[in-house]
């Protein structure tokens, strides 16, 4: 019996990858975007065995994404993983705001089917674009079953990563993303996908249609003035993530303010802005502790748990054990 093609989705949304320059020369100074998803499949190399269909859900830069972008995409990508005709899906996003997309819908999507997001470090039109193989690569992904069992993952440069782990860390390179010191989960070579750690799938930890309360990130720095806790007070953030020195360190005159504000009933997480290593607790329940969060996916499972009404008594051992997924 022949075995039929496997149907993946592609959503699209904009980014670098849709991006066009005057150029083929430049790979800065284009518009992101500017290419609808039909473009992108046509880079593509036809394959007998994935049958492709594409939906364009926005055309933007990335670092202009809201957090209501989050919850529209849930919804669009919940649609999809329900949907009887679709194997697989993947998202293409800009790479400014990909890890945060990619945490939020880990967070918040039950997948029977493999999710992969991925997108591009120099645009459409240039000669050495990289996204017609990185959405390639993403479509190979897709199509493999085994796929969600690691929930959300993002596809980049021949790697694949967990949303967990995955992060931009160089500004331009096309290798721009690692997974820090836990590594990528897996690689893609000419259509062979190989896994290099466990599944992680498990339950949602919230709804997709979630509250998102507002949350405001502090970096610590010499100097810092003592007005920037005031400006997130006065804005109505409910939620601090501080992202201190080295194992989350405070400024010594910012710290008594810190503790005045949770007194008036601000959530503040303690992270740290070194960019890799777990914030240790200190012996006090004063701050809650990011543990192995950076400050942007701190950030965002703040959000979620303070608009799910999470106790504050349990947000501890909330972000204790987001640091393992």
């Amino acid at each position: 019996m022949t075995r039929r093609p496997a149907s993946v989705r592609i959503v699209a949304t904009g980014g670098t990858i849709a991006g066009a320059a005057p150029s083929p020369r430049d790979t800065s100074g284009y518009r992101a975007g500017a290419l609808p998803a039909a473009a992108l499949l046509a880079a593509l190399p036809l394959q007998d065995d994935i049958r492709l269909d594409a939906r364009q859900l926005a055309s933007l830069d990335s670092k202009d994404a809201l957090p209501e972008l989050w919850q529209m995409l849930a919804r669009e990508l919940a649609q999809a993983q329900s949907d009887p005709g679709v194997d697989g899906v993947v998202l293409t996003h800009g790479t400014d705001t990909l890890e945060e997309t990619a945490w939020f819908l880990h967070l918040t999507l039950a997948l029977a089917k493999p999710l992969v997001i991925t997108g591009a470090m120099r645009p459409a039109t240039a000669i050495s674009a990289d996204g017609p193989m990185n959405l390639l690569q993403a479509v190979q992904v897709a199509a493999c079953p085994w796929a969600a069992r690691h929930g959300v993952v993002a596809v980049l440069n021949g790697r694949v990563h967990h949303a967990r782990h995955l992060r931009k860390a160089h500004t331009h390179r096309v290798d721009a993303f690692d997974s820090g010191e836990a590594g990528a989960a897996g690689f893609v070579q000419d259509g062979y996908v190989g896994w290099l750690s466990p599944p992680r799938r498990r339950p949602p930890r919230f709804p997709p249609d979630t509250p998102l309360a507002p949350v405001d990130i502090l970096f610590d720095y010499p100097g810092i003035s003592t007005s920037m806790v005031d400006a997130v007070l006065r804005a109505g953030a409910r939620g601090l993530v501080w992202a201190g020195y080295g194992n989350g360190s405070i400024s010594g005159r910012i710290e008594p303010l810190l503790r005045e504000a949770g007194r008036r009933g601000l959530a503040i997480v303690r992270a740290t802005r070194t960019g890799a290593g777990r914030v240790a607790h200190p012996g006090t329940g004063d701050f809650i502790q990011a543990a192995g969060l950076d400050p942007y996916k701190a950030r965002i499972a703040l959000m979620l748990a303070l608009g799910a009404g999470t106790p504050p008594a349990a947000l501890q051992a909330l972000f204790d054990t987001l640091s393992y997924e």
